[in-house]
């Protein structure tokens, strides 16, 4: 999965650089999602493999404390990059006569940056707390990564603030964030039903039918993993540990099946690319 995922989003950009028919909003932000995928992979998997393959248990705090803010940052960073990508869907199918103009350039750069910037000052918290919490019982965690909540619960002090904290951030960015989708979507399909034919409407929608995938791979794994933790104490270890697994080791793979498939332009790039025609 990891090969899958590294080889599947370097292709994306390398496609999108290399053809210059794919140097437009929706592509630029296709390749920040494919730059999201490879370093949230690459902060957990490398670890996660060397858990598997030499049996390396061990971690140094530090070392956990980085991962856990590369975990939060950049898994938080794909909503905001699918929050941007579901604003390119509604300028394309709402007013696609002003789609060029909206999205210049250097909209779709600022877009970029306060993703980018959101992101890094909320993920910041999860480290500090982390560190400042006193450890005295077993410095064991049932993951193979460093994730906030599973480091803070072996402290012996009250985590509330951590807690609270994970929470308001779930809430508010991630919440936010699938509003501003679920309003997005709600002006495209008010759109998409008002075009004469089914046919029209059928094209229209399969636009959108990649990004709504994307969602969903990265969405309910987050929610469902992050409220198990906190809420239900009866679910299996090991239950917990794969739903964990999957949220971070899914979405970097299926990023790039779904809008390699799903894409025309990337589709037939790489056709090329494996059968060495030029266009």
């Amino acid at each position: 999965m990891y090969t899958t995922a590294v080889l599947g989003n370097f292709t994306i950009l390398f496609i999108v650089k290399r053809e210059p028919s794919l140097h437009g909003p929706m592509f630029y932000f296709l390749c920040m999602l494919a730059v999201t995928d490879l370093v949230m992979s690459t902060s957990t998997l490398p670890k996660m493999l060397s858990i598997f393959w030499f049996n390396s248990r061990e971690i140094d705090f530090s070392a956990c404390l980085t991962q856990m803010y590369f975990i939060h940052c950049f898994s938080e960073m794909e909503s905001g990059i699918l929050v941007a990508m579901a604003f390119d869907r509604y300028v394309a199918i709402c007013h696609p006569l002003r789609y060029s103009m909206t999205l210049t350039n250097s909209v779709v750069a600022k877009i970029g940056m306060a993703v980018v910037l959101r992101n890094g000052i909320l993920a910041l918290p999860y480290p500090f707390l982390a560190r400042r919490w006193p450890y005295c019982r077993t410095n064991i965690i049932p993951h193979s990564y460093c994730v906030h909540i599973a480091v803070v619960k072996l402290a012996c002090a009250d985590i509330r603030i951590s807690s609270y904290y994970g929470l308001f951030d779930l809430f508010s960015v991630i919440g936010m964030d699938v509003f501003f989708i679920a309003v997005s979507y709600t002006q495209i399909l008010r759109a998409i039903f008002r075009l004469p034919t089914k046919d029209a409407r059928l094209k229209t929608f399969r636009t959108c039918i990649s990004h709504l995938c994307a969602i969903l791979a990265l969405y309910i794994p987050d929610f469902f993993s992050s409220l198990t933790h906190r809420f239900v104490h009866n679910v299996p270890l090991h239950s917990l540990i794969l739903i964990t697994s999957v949220y971070l080791l899914v979405p970097p793979v299926l990023h790039p099946i779904i809008y390699g498939l799903r894409t025309k332009q990337i589709r037939g790039r790489l056709l090329q690319l494996f059968t060495h025609r030029e266009t």
